[in-house]
Parts: C-alpha cells; structure tokens; sequence
C-alpha cells in the first residue's frame, strides 16, 4: 500500500494495490503489519458500515476519551467526500481539516488517529461506507461539531439545499464552543 501524509499530523491517504485483469481486481483492504509498518501500531476492535443517498451528511462526530477513537474508513460503492477536523488540544492544527473523495472506484482509505472530528458528504445517488475503530462505541462518550460551522470552511460540495441531516448533526456546537480533547 502507498500511504501519503496529509497537513494534519497522523491522518493518512492510503491507496492499497490494485491487482486487476479481464475478471476484475483484488486488493487487500487491511493488512495488520503492513499498516502498523506505515501508520504505526493500531488495534482495530470494532467493524462499521453505513448506506446514505445523495445529499446526507454524516457529522462531524467523535467520541471523548478515555473512548476516543481512531478510525480507517473507505467506500465500497459510491462516492463521499470524506473530512477529517482537528480537535486535539494544543495541536499547532486545532481547527484545521483535511478532506478526500473516497470512491468505490479509487478504493482510497482515510486514516484518522484520536482527536479527528469526522464527517462525510454523499456525492453520489448512494454511498456504502465502511470503518475500523480501535475503541469501541460509547454512547457517553458521543460529541459533536455543526458541520457548517462557518470558522471551518468545509466545501461540502453540496448545495445547502440538497443536504439531508440528522437531528443531532443540526445541533452540534460551533468549534468556538468546544475545548478540544485532551488525549
């Protein structure tokens, strides 16, 4: 796999190898020690997925420690816009995001340590995302940032217009609003 940094310290763009032939292709989504010789040690624990249609936006969410997680997240069919925020205190980049078009066609993955608020835009008429966590879900631990939260500046990509929410992802706090997590 070939992993390249990104302008937030410990989020990765990772694009496995692609073998294909009149068949189709393979590739290896997850190799332990492959990936802990690139990123570094992880313990994946917990294995999610999601479908969404055109137009939802999922975040921007993360849990709080001591249940703070990493994540390694990909699409299977579709295309998202997939963000990465972070709200790590003292970081040099608190606030700052990153994003990626991860597609069922690029079969890029994104790797987000603890301290990424994470979020992701449906771009296509629907999505299946998939994603590792090394920590398992607490409900307890849950948080949030507003997605549109103007200091962020995310280009969603999306007319406002067309943007399905969640009740909760309506009412997350301004990034002026929240302390960062101290990991």
């Amino acid at each position: 796999m070939e992993v390249t940094r990104t302008a937030l310290d410990g989020v990765y763009i990772i694009t496995p190898r692609l073998f294909g032939d009149s068949r189709g292709y393979f590739f290896e989504s997850f190799n332990q020690a492959e990936f802990e010789a690139c990123v570094g040690p992880v313990r994946f624990v917990q294995d999610n997925e999601s479908r969404s249609v055109y137009g939802v936006v999922r975040g921007l969410h993360f849990q709080k420690p001591p249940f703070a997680q990493a994540k390694l997240v990909r699409v299977v069919s579709g295309r998202v816009l997939d963000v990465a925020v972070d709200i790590r205190k003292g970081s040099p980049t608190f606030g700052r995001s990153v994003s990626v078009e991860l597609s069922g066609e690029n079969h890029l993955q994104f790797f987000l340590p603890k301290g990424m608020a994470h979020g992701f835009a449906v771009l296509s008429d629907e999505a299946v995302f998939q994603y590792k966590c090394d920590e398992f879900y607490h409900p307890e631990a849950e948080g949030s940032i507003r997605w549109d939260d103007p200091e962020l500046g995310i280009d969603w990509r999306i007319p406002a217009t067309d943007v399905i929410l969640s009740g909760k992802d309506r009412e997350g706090p301004a990034l002026r609003d929240f302390e960062g997590l101290q990991l």
